[in-house]
């Protein structure tokens, strides 16, 4: 496998810390600014609207351009935006950065799994995908508790300050190891957006959006779910998240390893029976500490499973168009989560927690059912 995989991994993964490094700081961001929680909160709803909006996008707007020099364009911007939050003061000036980030954040990482599966061939096509992927997976499990832990030793500017230092850092490093790329001769936006007519790739794309609905409808509320069920809090809830995070990187490697052996089909299908099977599990083992939380690592390693074997198999089927796919793809994974989000909020507010975990097996019930109706499909 091309050995430059990792570098888009490392990439990835700095781009993806800019998400939600701010979530564990929302209060120290509030006091100093003066403005409410919500108003806060909101710099993480505008940063995922942002990002599934412009990453299709701007993928089709620079298909022509040199992936190097695109690469590092977009970097330089990605540096400026988070320099600008940590120098400027004002509300105003952190919604821009987070905005720019964003756009940054969408396009650099629809690059890297891009580049990923267009660099390694079709037999590590899955495995170069679910490494890239590895980078994502830890930023979103690490970025919170780093930028709490920085956040509070310094100032709520000190982890978008680290996140420029790493930019430049990874800049230098692409500007002399990543070596030219040519950019793939693609369709025009409005030509690969008409493969959406085919209702094979509208079904792998909406049981994307179905999968992450039903995994974050639990893992936006595990901190409650796991006090109320087990009376697990403080130290011990800290630990939990760090082996579950630890585990939900391996999960991406392994779906990886997964579809190369056993084909793109074969494995979107396993995984998807293994998680509505652990998921619904979860709430009925609490009379057995071991064997509950042995169910929460499988849900978390089951959890960043599907992507590598999703991608694939969108560049497969539809290789004319399999950039913006994989773009469309990975936007599709933000609104999920926001659909699970607000679903498990409504679900714990109207009836309790516990039911949470039937919530996700339901929307990845329907995710299973969507994704073996696509499979029978013809394509078009």
């Amino acid at each position: 496998m091309d050995k430059r995989v990792y570098l888009l991994t490392i990439i990835t993964f700095i781009v993806g810390l800019v998400e939600l490094i701010i979530a564990g700081i929302l209060p120290l961001i509030a006091t100093d600014l003066g403005v409410s929680l919500g108003e806060v909160g909101m710099l993480i709803s505008l940063f995922s609207l942002s990002f599934a909006i412009s990453g299709p996008v701007l993928l089709s707007l620079t298909a022509k351009i040199e992936r190097k020099r695109l690469f590092l364009f977009v970097l330089f911007v990605f540096f400026l935006s988070n320099l600008m939050i940590v120098v400027m003061d004002g509300y105003v000036s952190l919604l821009v950065g987070r905005v720019l980030s964003a756009m940054c954040a969408a396009l650099l990482i629809s690059l890297c799994l891009t580049i990923a599966s267009q660099i390694s061939g079709e037999k590590y096509r899955a495995r170069a995908i679910g490494i890239v992927l590895m980078g994502v997976s830890a930023s979103l499990v690490f970025g919170i508790p780093f930028g709490l832990w920085l956040g509070n030793e310094f100032s709520w500017r000190a982890p978008f300050l680290f996140i420029s230092i790493l930019t430049l850092i990874i800049m230098i490093v692409v500007y002399f190891a990543l070596g030219p790329i040519e950019a793939k001769r693609g369709l025009p936006l409005k030509e690969q957006l008409k493969a959406l007519k085919n209702r094979k790739i509208v079904l792998v794309q909406l049981t994307s959006i179905l999968f992450f609905a039903g995994h974050m409808s639990l893992y936006a509320y595990l901190t409650p779910f796991l006090s109320e069920t087990m009376s697990i809090t403080g130290n011990s809830l800290s630990l939990i998240y760090l082996i579950i995070g630890i585990v939900a990187v391996c999960g991406s490697f392994l779906g990886g390893q997964i579809t190369d052996r056993l084909g793109a089909k074969r494995s979107i299908i396993i995984v998807l029976s293994a998680f509505i099977v652990t998921i619904i599990l979860i709430p009925y083992l609490q009379f057995s500490l071991a064997l509950f939380i042995c169910a929460l690592l499988l849900w978390n390693l089951l959890s960043w499973s599907l992507q590598p074997a999703i991608q694939s198999y969108l560049v497969s089927a539809a290789p004319e168009t399999s950039d913006i796919q994989q773009s469309l793809n990975n936007s599709g994974v933000h609104v999920g989560m926001a659909i699970g989000s607000t679903v498990g909020g409504i679900i714990i507010d109207q009836y309790h927690v516990e039911i949470n975990p039937l919530i996700a097996g339901g929307f990845t019930c329907i995710a299973l059912l969507i994704i073996l109706a696509a499979f029978k499909q013809k394509r078009k």
